[in-house]
């Protein structure tokens, strides 16, 4: 397995799971830690949006070469229906969906993407295994 493909689905599950993570906490943090709030208040929809520039192309060449190997449909729509998710979730926002929806669309976008990513990662790892064997 290429450095790039291992490095690549990590990176993605990483990134997704940031998303999630600033979804669903940051709003506890600056209710419990007011002060932070000064340090932390950067615009919402601007880190969506950087984070969406960020996980879109990388989930994308991760997919791709993982797809490459294994050729799964299944992991293939797992993951670009949690990048349609993701997307639309940063796209329509919060005027659109409300404040609760935005949030539940990006949790679950990211989810479905850390998820079809960890399946791409072993069966790009079972694939390279079945090839080393193939050799001896």
């Amino acid at each position: 397995m290429t450095k790039l493909q291992h490095v690549s689905d990590k990176a993605a599950v990483g990134l997704s799971l940031l998303c999630m993570v600033h979804c669903l906490f940051l709003p506890f943090v600056l209710i419990l830690l007011p002060p932070l709030s000064g340090v932390l208040a950067f615009n919402d929809e601007l880190f969506h949006r950087w984070m969406m520039y960020a996980v879109v192309p990388i989930s994308s060449v991760a997919l791709l070469i993982g797809y490459f190997h294994h050729r799964s449909n299944k992991v293939l729509a797992i993951c670009l229906t949690g990048l349609a998710l993701l997307i639309a979730a940063t796209l329509l926002g919060h005027d659109i969906l409300g404040k609760y929806g935005e949030v539940i669309l990006t949790v679950i976008g990211t989810s479905v993407i850390a998820y079809g990513h960890l399946l791409n990662y072993h069966l790009r790892r079972q694939c390279n295994q079945s090839d080393i064997l193939k050799q001896d």
